[in-house]
């Protein structure tokens, strides 16, 4: 009977600590760069992401454009590109698997598979290997 009681005072403990730090997490930082273009973390490439209708419509599935050029601005065709991401704030992953399906041409890629199943701050990450190397790009995105 002691032990349910502990285990049963425990998890309230764990659920009240869970909460809180949902609540102290409530805003995302305020010097957060919303950009569409940027460039990737080791200046290797730059991109930048195009949303189907321009919108990121959260609940529903849709695709992007990703625009990818070299440093220099010579489109990029052939990568490997990679699509990760999640909310920061509540420690979860996207819930689906996007990816690029293929490239479009002139340096665009087609990713598909985005959705956003709640407002919020997230982060998607593409992680790139072309001929000018291997780098990853991050855009936060408010839905």
């Amino acid at each position: 009977m002691r032990f349910r009681a502990v285990t049963a005072l425990a998890t309230a403990f764990a659920a009240a600590a869970l909460l809180s730090g949902c609540m102290l997490l409530a805003r995302p930082p305020k010097d957060l760069d919303y950009s569409r273009t940027r460039a990737s973390e080791g200046g290797h490439y730059r991109a930048t992401i195009r949303p189907q209708g321009d919108s990121l419509p959260q609940g529903r599935l849709h695709r992007w454009t990703l625009h990818l050029e070299t440093a220099a601005g010579a489109p990029v065709d052939s990568a490997a590109v990679t699509v990760d991401g999640g909310m920061p704030q509540h420690g979860h992953g996207l819930p689906t698997q996007p990816r690029v399906t293929r490239a479009l041409g002139g340096g665009d890629h087609l990713v598909e598979g985005m959705k956003f199943n709640m407002g919020g701050w997230w982060v998607v990450k593409f992680r790139v290997r072309a001929t000018d190397g291997a780098d990853s790009l991050v855009f936060n995105l408010k839905v």
